[in-house]
């Protein structure tokens, strides 16, 4: 799993980036751009291991990188909701 950073940090820093553009955007639409941040993440890890020859790890980096873009997200929505 120590090769696994390399994969899940950047696409943790991709997610912080899209979730500080979430907030600037229209209310109505934010929960709609989080959805879709979350999706466009567990995407991007799929299809980093659709091309790998090695599958090990595989199921661990999806849920590292779904539970950093969860969190990152939900404080997003929660900022939303309070302000």
């Amino acid at each position: 799993m120590k090769q696994g950073w390399r994969e899940i940090i950047p696409i943790w820093v991709a997610v912080a980036v899209a979730t500080v553009a979430v907030i600037f955007v229209d209310r109505k639409f934010a929960l709609v751009w989080a959805g879709a941040i979350l999706a466009g993440s567990l995407a991007v890890v799929s299809l980093i291991h659709l091309f790998k020859e090695d599958v090990d790890g595989f199921v661990t980096k999806l849920i590292y990188v779904a539970g950093g873009s969860f969190l990152m997200l939900s404080a997003a929505s929660i900022y939303l909701l309070l302000t």
